[in-house]
């Protein structure tokens, strides 16, 4: 199942030696007589003979919490679909499946799962390619051991005194037999130090527009192995872009803090272009900064059945593929995503909580683009400083927008927010709700009907005697 690979996760790892209760793993494990590993191993290689095409996984012994355990990595295979026998009994071994994973089970693959799993048989992911222009010295030691150091991997200790081939078949970047060993795409996209060199323009430009015309503008190139390019790039960006801002309520004892865009929102974007875009077009990643805005935009767009009407009307994205797995498998590695379909979710989240406008996914017809726009928070809007803010407050004193009034008229009889928004033509959003209604409390112009207890369901909003002194000036003004 994991060899046939049906949704491009990578495969996956069978582990021995530690009991299971409910699909999860029982801790501390059980583990194995050491003396039994290498029988373990060879009843292995006895049992992946039984599969079709001829298959082996990666077998490592491990030593977890003092206890010897066998680990077991299937890895996708080039030559889907494979088969493999009901049972090992005389009469099952006869009556073969294809069998596929889903979500935590293996089933035997039927129906439209069958046409999903046989329509891959031709098709294996760029990344996990073999490229015949490369060599294996294109791969760099010092870059491979510094991502097994960040990962915590027991490889690293290993890969210091082990052979480079070994190295390179264990981590499953090289392929081919020992005469012919070549790198496969996805070794050479993280560590190769130029991997522009056989990817074109495969790096991150981000230009740092300061007005809205776009003639003022700087630029800058994260280049070198695809993990390298997002850290520099989330870092730039977390340094220079990213502004926080403190604002006391009356009132209130805990202060209201906000960023113009939430790190993690960015992070999530940034990594989904970088695991979803196809290294086989010679495009960079763009990120656009814009004074009220961010584009993080990527070429082609989603994998079907994702298309421009599902990004617009779907806040969950159910993919059944990805583009790139063994991308994607590095990444999930760092943390750097996770790989299941949650990024799009997250970035709505911690938009919504951050008071943010809510972002846009978007692709044209032909899905020939994906491009993610951030909105910055209203009130932090780049190149306006603290100081602008507060002389515009100053300024404005005692006077009401016309929008401030129409609230401020409408809750002479107490409302609740939903209807006040209505009102507004509004929907009934966070976002909304500080733009519009969080200003009015905190100049004192609206009151809460239930105090004691902010987040009521009863509660509602009454203008106040200063409110009512705005809406009097308005009129006499």
């Amino acid at each position: 199942a994991f060899a046939n690979d049906v949704n491009n996760w990578g495969g996956g790892y069978i582990i021995v030696g530690v009991a299971e209760k409910n699909g999860r793993p029982v801790l501390p494990p059980t583990g194995l007589d050491p003396n039994t590993i290498d029988d373990i191993q060879k009843k292995l290689l006895e049992i992946s003979h039984k599969i079709q095409p001829n298959y082996m996984p990666i077998v490592q012994p491990y030593v977890k919490d003092g206890k010897h355990i066998l680990v077991a990595y299937a890895p996708a295979g080039d030559v889907r679909p494979y088969s493999a026998p009901e049972g090992l009994g005389k009469k099952s071994s006869k009556n073969r499946n294809y069998y596929i994973r889903k979500s935590s089970n293996t089933v035997a693959a039927r129906g439209e799962s069958l046409r999903q799993l046989q329509a891959l048989a031709a098709r294996i992911p760029f990344d996990d390619r073999i490229n015949h222009e490369a060599e294996l010295n294109d791969l760099n030691l010092g870059v491979i051991r510094e991502f097994l150091q960040d990962i915590g991997s027991e490889l690293y200790e290993e890969s210091a005194s082990m052979p480079f081939e070994d190295l390179c078949r264990q981590m499953a970047i090289a392929k081919g037999p020992d005469e012919a060993l070549k790198p496969i795409n996805a070794g050479l996209m993280f560590f190769c130090k130029e991997p522009h060199r056989f990817f074109k323009r495969a790096w991150i430009e981000v230009v740092l527009r300061t007005d809205e015309a776009g003639t003022e503008f700087t630029e800058k190139y994260f280049k070198g192995p695809l993990h390298k390019q997002l850290q520099d790039a989330l870092g730039f960006i977390k340094s220079n872009i990213i502004e926080e801002k403190t604002q006391k309520i009356e009132g209130q004892a805990e202060a209201r803090r906000f960023v113009n865009y939430p790190f993690e929102a960015v992070e999530e974007a940034l990594a989904n272009a970088v695991y979803h875009k196809s290294y086989e077009l010679g495009s960079p990643i763009e990120v656009q900064i814009w004074p009220n805005r961010m584009e993080i935009l990527s070429y082609p767009g989603p994998v079907p059945p994702v298309d421009a009407k599902i990004l617009e009307e779907h806040r969950r994205i159910v993919a059944r593929d990805y583009r790139n797995r063994r991308v994607g498998d590095f990444l999930k590695e760092l943390h750097l995503t996770e790989g299941r379909g949650t990024g799009i979710p997250i970035i709505y989240d911690v938009m919504e909580k951050n008071g943010s406008p809510e972002p846009d996914f978007k692709t044209d017809e032909a899905c020939t683009y994906f491009l993610t726009v951030l909105y910055s928070h209203p009130e932090l809007i780049l190149g306006q400083s603290d100081q602008d803010s507060d002389q515009a407050t100053d300024q404005d004193g005692d006077q009401a927008t016309d929008q401030e009034l129409k609230v401020l008229e409408l809750c002479r009889q107490p409302h609740s927010r939903k209807e006040i928004l209505e009102e507004l033509g509004l929907s009934n959003h966070q976002y909304n709700y500080q733009r519009h209604i969080e200003p009015l409390l905190e100049r004192n112009w609206l009151e809460l009907t239930v105090p004691d207890k902010p987040k009521s369901p009863n509660q509602k909003y009454k203008t106040t005697k200063k409110g009512l002194n705005a809406l009097q000036s308005s009129k006499n003004s």
